[in-house]
């Protein structure tokens, strides 16, 4: 089963590498650009809306292809996208190519994630997503440090280093990847879920979890100014940390939902998460609380999503690629509001980048108190999906 999530969790590492390695760029982005750092965040914003508003279309537009070949179309304009992102010489073009990069990037995730649930044994679903989401999270803990480290002297180099890597995961997946094909849904079948009381509800923690997180980390960079004094080496450290938090995090999800509750795995996580969040502006005064800090913050976000998918899929295993989409939507949701939000707190409110921290914090206990709610709710129905396609088995069989 090894061979066959490989290039999956490659395909997810060059994702992972191009959502998180901006945020560690963002000063050079903005001088080089000649706008604010709050402007240079939407960047951020605007790629993790795109993916989000995206996904459910494209998804809907390649169902009814076997998996391999909607990853190889989504990686293709996925390289093309950064192509023309490292080329950009003006805000706009940025933006532009930052648009084209998440439609191709939009499908992604989901679509290997599906694909991992398909291929993967019941009692060994969780390990399986854990092991794909793992190329997420392991873009943070190398892909974004490095990319840091990369982009030092020009953040274009980044850039093409990511196209370079969405191109080797395309090659894997040619290579190594059979054909899997899962029941094609509409762009209607898709939606469905989310007349699910219950599916809303999930999805919805998935949103806030992201919402409360990325208002601190789309401006990681400037929140740690202070305590790196603008050292590029320092502050790959610190994310270096930060990203062996996360995963350590993720691997340790996977081995947990298959063995306990994961609305308990879960709780556990965003309590720790706010815990770490409102102590931002006092750990990261100093090199070494800082860096258990980034441990820490990243520990917990390493865990969330893959009780969350665990739980989603649970709701109807039938219904998995398409509420895996739904998720992967609701993820980006988060992620483009939590940039948004870090950027109007600064820009209306006068707060320090540090001080985001504490607001970050806020709304991850919103998240902990809703998610809590979602824990009492009787389980609904299993979301209706579309009945697998004849060909499916024998295909999915062979694989």
């Amino acid at each position: 089963m090894l061979r066959r999530l490989l290039p999956l969790a490659a395909a997810t590492f060059a994702v992972g590498t191009d959502g998180y390695v901006i945020a560690g760029l963002l000063p050079s982005i903005a001088a080089d650009l000649g706008v604010s750092t709050p402007a240079a965040g939407q960047l951020v914003t605007v790629f993790a809306l795109t993916m989000a508003l995206s996904a459910p279309i494209m998804g809907a537009l390649t169902s009814a292809l076997d998996r391999r070949s909607a990853l190889l179309i989504a990686l293709a304009v996925f390289v093309v996208g950064n192509v023309v992102t490292a080329l950009g010489t003006s805000y706009g073009m940025v933006m532009a190519a930052r648009i084209v990069t998440a439609v191709g990037a939009g499908i992604i995730n989901s679509a290997a994630s599906s694909t991992a649930a398909a291929i993967a044994p019941p009692e060994r679903r969780g390990r399986a997503l854990a092991f794909v989401l793992g190329g997420l999270t392991s873009a943070t803990a190398l892909g974004l440090p490095l990319g840091t480290l990369i982009g030092r002297t020009d953040w274009h180099i980044t850039l093409w280093a990511v196209a370079g890597i969405g191109l080797l995961a395309a090659v894997g997946i040619a290579v190594g990847l059979p054909g899997v094909r899962l029941p094609a849904a509409s762009l209607p079948d898709r939606l469905r879920p989310l007349k699910q009381g219950r599916v809303l509800a999930l999805l919805a923690v998935t949103s806030l979890a992201f919402l409360g997180a990325y208002t601190l980390y789309t401006y990681i960079s400037p929140t740690l100014r202070d305590v790196t004094g603008g050292s590029e080496s320092l502050l790959t450290l610190i994310l270096l940390a930060w990203g062996l938090g996360i995963l350590a995090g993720n691997i340790a999800a996977g081995r947990l939902v298959d063995r306990h509750d994961s609305a308990h795995v879960l709780t556990v996580a965003l309590a720790l998460a706010t815990l770490a969040l409102v102590l931002t502006p006092l750990m990261t005064r100093v090199l070494a609380p800082t860096l258990v800090w980034a441990v820490v913050w990243g520990l917990t976000a390493g865990v969330i999503v893959v009780p969350q998918q665990h739980r989603l899929i649970s709701l109807g295993p039938a219904a998995a690629p398409v509420l895996l989409g739904l998720n992967s939507s609701a993820l980006y949701v988060g992620i483009a509001l939590g940039g948004g939000l870090g950027g109007l707190a600064q820009g209306w409110f006068g707060l320090a980048p540090a001080e985001l921290g504490p607001v970050a914090a806020g709304v991850t206990a919103l998240t902990l108190l809703w998610h809590l709610g979602t824990t009492r709710r009787p389980a609904a129905p299993s979301p209706a999906a579309p009945e697998p396609a004849a060909s499916a088995s024998p295909e999915k069989t062979g694989a």
